[in-house]
């Protein structure tokens, strides 16, 4: 059983199904980062942990063409978090939010025997990109070069050292490319679960399957956390949206055409 599909299903929400829940122009979206889970402390230093936790949220913003305004953040701090780790995670959280012009505004703490954080971000957009609106004939294409996440993920498990510099680390956010390209995209969402299950998702919503352009290693299908964007469009659009990812030093990759079967990729979830 797939539990975060099946507790999702659970809820009867019209606003439920895309990065961020749509309530008039404002965007409402919220992660969590929980050690053990999705780091561990030993890997990380509080800065890059505070980092981290704060991109993979601004993501969902960024995912569907929004500004982000707002946030709030919530603490569970274990009793060996010294002051200074302290100081040193909250300066990267408050930092990170306002080089995208974003406020941490409040939140809450709590003790506890791991660190964990959940954020919830509210944003603002004029012309959100969406999951829905794939169409029959659409391209479906990918920004970066996937795998490196899941690569690193295995040398850490493994025991081994990465670059501080790693995307496991820090992830690239493609803002400027989605609000450029956004007049051109038909569906667009971050890749947070691997690029298999999250077409699968976008698949899913818009009723839709797709045939396959390229041959896609499981290395880089299955690569969780990458943040990259995983977007739609018509074929006559293609040109525009190349011309504005080579402007925006976005790697676009081209993998599959959408259509009317129910075509979908293996894939094995992240959570639980």
């Amino acid at each position: 059983m797939d539990k975060e599909n099946f507790l999702i299903n659970q809820l009867h929400s019209g606003h439920i199904g895309d990065d961020g829940a749509i309530l008039g122009k404002m965007i409402y979206s919220m992660d969590a980062f929980h050690e053990e889970v999705h780091f561990k402390r030993a890997w990380m230093t509080p800065y890059q942990i505070g980092r981290k936790a704060m991109l993979v949220n601004l993501s969902d913003a960024v995912a569907m063409n929004a500004d982000p305004l707002y946030a709030l953040v919530s603490v569970s701090i274990p009793s060996d978090f010294s002051g200074d780790d302290i100081r040193e995670l909250t300066h990267s959280l408050e930092s990170t939010a306002a080089a995208f012009g974003c406020e941490i505004i409040g939140g809450d703490t709590v003790g506890g025997d791991k660190l964990h954080l959940s954020i919830t971000i509210i944003s603002r957009s004029d012309d959100p990109l969406l999951r829905s609106g794939l169409k029959e004939g659409d391209l479906l294409a990918y920004t970066g070069h996937l795998g490196e996440s899941k690569r690193n993920l295995d040398r850490l498990l493994g025991g081994q050292i990465i670059a501080d510099d790693s995307r496991f680390y820090e992830p690239t956010l493609r803002r400027e490319f989605v609000r450029k390209a956004r007049a051109h995209l038909n569906a667009g969402m971050d890749i947070s679960d691997g690029l298999y299950c999250d077409s699968n998702k976008i698949l899913d919503y818009n009723e839709l399957g797709f045939e396959p352009l390229i041959v896609i290693d499981d290395a880089i299908g299955m690569s969780g956390e990458e943040y990259e964007m995983l977007v739609g469009m018509s074929p006559e659009n293609l040109e525009q949206v190349r011309k504005i990812a080579s402007e925006t030093y976005t790697p676009l990759t081209v993998f599959a055409t959408v259509g009317k079967n129910d075509r979908r990729y293996s894939c094995r979830s992240h959570h639980f």
